[in-house]
């Protein structure tokens, strides 16, 4: 379809002129139409380095106004792979497979979701093993994602921290080890018409090969490596590391890692209990298993071990 015939209302522009150019890059991977106002050093090459390993078409606009004008549709190994020079004014940025979205009546940065915290009904997953709700709902509170910032979950599990932190805004990174559980993530975030990175890989392992630091991550499980897990993450987190597991005896290695790493740290039990109905017509509580949550925040203004 040619790129006069899309809506545009829906489009997001952001600015890489004379800016870190992560904000744009996140903003196209999370969001299916990006207007990126150029700049040196963050033009289609960069933009197209940094979008390589996703399904997206970029549209380069240069010398618009003028005789020399010239409007290049490209991939992003494409666009990585030339000398644009200085000419570009702007880049289009789509994901076509999510480009027709439906008409709005303001421009810009989509309203957030309604909800959040869905229901474990909502996602496809594998013997209730999923992030319930009442924890992810103050995961996501820790780690507030936002648009054009990056978020890792890294054991996603069936993906339902990775998705909502998508449907609010974010790009995100997940990490899984069992090619199920890809599939699962996968899944999920095309139900809920999101893009989530899935990398299949154990972690630590796995981390080092991703690119671009994150501004939040989310861990989940709870195995023997699971301080060395964490300790990983913070030596790359920007903002907050935000850590959830079931086993007491984890608990002290976990909070180790974080201040070990220079973050403040703080962690509560969840313990919930949901309504269920009896026979009769009657309702009893039913207890959740109990969640340890843990959490923590660099201190504004120290960025150890974090690329600027």
């Amino acid at each position: 379809m040619c790129i006069r015939d899309r809506p545009w209302d829906d489009a997001v522009v952001v600015s890489a002129h004379g800016r870190d150019p992560r904000t744009a890059v996140h903003l196209c991977r999370a969001r299916p139409k990006v207007a990126v106002l150029t700049g040196p050093g963050a033009g289609p090459a960069e933009l197209g380095a940094a979008l390589r390993d996703h399904a997206r078409v970029l549209v380069v606009a240069s010398a618009l106004g003028s005789a020399r004008e010239r409007v290049e549709r490209v991939t992003p190994a494409d666009a990585a792979d030339r000398d644009w020079g200085t000419a570009v004014n702007v880049v289009l940025c789509l994901d076509e497979a999510r480009a027709l979205g439906p008409v709005r009546t303001v421009a810009g940065l989509p309203e957030g979701p309604a909800g959040w915290a869905l229901e474990e009904a909502a996602f496809t997953h594998r013997d209730s093993m999923i992030t319930k709700f009442e924890v992810r709902a103050l995961a996501l509170a820790r780690l507030g994602p936002r648009p054009g910032e990056l978020v890792w979950d890294v054991g996603a599990g069936s993906g339902s921290v990775a998705v909502e932190c998508a449907r609010l805004g974010a790009a995100v990174t997940a990490v899984e080890k069992t090619p199920d559980g890809v599939a699962r993530v996968r899944a999920n975030a095309a139900a809920h018409g999101v893009d989530v990175r899935v990398v299949h890989g154990t972690a630590p392992e796995a981390l080092a090969g991703l690119e671009g630091d994150p501004d939040a991550v989310f861990v989940g499980g709870g195995g023997r490596e699971l301080p060395a897990v964490v300790t990983a993450c913070a030596r790359r987190a920007r903002r907050t590391v935000v850590v959830a597991l079931a086993a007491l005896d984890r608990v002290p290695g976990v909070r180790e890692a974080l201040t070990g790493a220079g973050f403040d740290c703080d962690g509560v039990l969840l313990q919930s209990s949901r309504l269920a109905p009896l026979p009769g017509d009657v309702t009893r509580l039913a207890a959740a298993n109990p969640v340890f949550l843990l959490w923590g925040v660099r201190p504004h203004g120290r960025s150890e071990g974090v690329d600027q």
